[in-house]
């Protein structure tokens, strides 16, 4: 395979006296000499705005559900149309933007977030809701693979620090948008989705600032693209890249289960109000954000095949006994299952990236889309099973979904091996 591998050398590289006042440029490895904080902080927030509108889709699902009398086959197709639309075009862009880098393309898929926000808040037909969740996906299509070469450029080095601090963000911006939901958009209805233009616009204002300094580092970026290589085997790539997609597979469908019928699953075994099931949605999704601040890191400090391992199998106690649990220990079972399952994206990303260097921009494409496709296609699903045998049933064929981590047994150990070549 045609890859570059990653170097790790601290001597920063020049920039070209036409290139703009700003940090130093990449060194090898794709990295500043020092992690860049401010730039992995605008990055954070603008995950943060986008997932936050982002999020807002599913969290109104009750109120769209009872104004167009939707059945949760048509939910589910509203959430695969956002995921297939925000997964099948991330490829395309980390292929075609690892050869012809597009800096100011962060703020130009924002703007496709910000027509989709737009259109949903106006929306009066079932197809208008269709399209606007793609106008939505579609920005995420641009959005998280480019910033996700950001984030590594800015890493200094932390790769998994950077990769976690970039997607916390998201995290928690996924976590406030439910509770926007019941607090704002819920009371008022569906017209008030529109006041979250003006995140959107934010967002818009820090990307172009970060497309700034992007472009700045750009001949580095190409300069390590051409002197460097892999001598991993294309087959060991072959196959540790198909094992990771199981594992995503494990995560991201089970998260479905969670992120767009757990509000449902409230409300129908325990008789909750819409708003008091989001605030228990909103419980969850933080403990998905912490975990995923904390898996970057000790997968840079262990070795991120055991963040891989652990997060993944680890789970599964939880996962077997959400199903059989009252409220209360629901709502603790799913605060344990947020830690643990969602520190593994962070180390299977970078991971891959290892697995893979010098593409890091088609990676955290197939990655991103694959977890968002993943993710839509298990909505779709879920939800068809759910009008079949009903959502508790649902909750209990899905509990053994983390079984697959036991997969993260065959990854080799390329850590280890990378740092015994420097």
């Amino acid at each position: 395979m045609d890859a570059a591998s990653p170097l790790t050398s601290d001597t920063p590289s020049p920039i070209p006296d036409s290139a703009p006042t700003s940090p130093p440029a990449p060194a090898a490895g794709e990295t500043v000499a020092r992690t860049a904080f401010p730039i992995l902080l605008m990055l954070s927030t603008c995950h943060l705005l986008n997932d936050m509108i982002q999020s807002l889709l599913p969290a109104i699902y009750p109120l769209l559900k009872e104004s167009f009398r939707l059945d949760f086959g048509q939910i589910g197709l509203i959430t695969l149309t956002f995921q297939i639309t925000a997964s099948l075009l991330q490829p395309f862009v980390g292929v075609y933007t690892d050869r012809r880098p597009l800096p100011y393309s962060l703020p130009i898929g924002m703007g496709f977030t910000l027509c989709g926000l737009l259109l949903l808040s106006q929306a009066t037909t079932f197809p208008m809701l269709l399209l606007a969740a793609a106008l939505v996906g579609s920005g995420s299509s641009v959005f998280h693979p480019e910033s996700s070469r950001v984030a590594r450029m800015a890493s200094g080095g932390q790769h998994g620090l950077a990769q976690s601090l970039f997607q916390v963000g998201g995290n928690v911006g996924s976590a406030i948008g439910p509770l926007l939901a019941a607090f704002v958009v819920m009371p008022r209805g569906q017209g008030s989705v529109g006041w979250f233009a003006l995140a959107a616009l934010a967002a818009i204002v820090l990307l172009t600032r970060i497309g700034g300094w992007y472009r700045a580092h750009i001949p580095a970026q190409r300069a390590v693209r051409r002197s460097t290589g892999t001598a991993l085997p294309r087959r060991t790539i072959v196959v540790t890249m198909a094992i990771l997609g199981a594992l995503i597979f494990s995560k991201y469908f089970y998260l479905a289960s969670l992120t767009s019928y757990y509000t449902f699953y409230l409300m129908h075994k325990f008789a909750l109000s819409p708003e008091s099931a989001q605030l228990h949605l909103f419980v969850f999704l933080g403990a998905v954000a912490l975990g995923t601040l904390v898996g970057g890191p000790v997968g840079d400090r262990i070795g991120r095949k055991y963040v891989i391992w652990g997060s993944i199998l680890g789970v599964l106690p939880f996962t077997l006994l959400l199903p059989h649990a009252n409220l209360f220990w629901t709502t603790v079972l799913t605060i344990v299952i947020g830690l643990v399952l969602a520190s593994a994206f962070s180390a299977i990303l970078v991971y891959a990236q290892e697995l893979v260097p010098g593409r890091t921009g088609v990676v955290a494409g197939l990655f991103f889309g694959f977890a968002f496709g993943m993710g839509g296609v298990g909505a779709a699903v879920l939800g068809q099973l759910a009008d079949h045998i009903g959502i508790e049933a649902v909750y209990g064929i899905c509990a053994f979904l983390p079984a697959i981590g036991l997969l993260a047994w065959f990854l080799p150990a390329i850590e280890p091996a990378r740092a015994a070549k420097r």
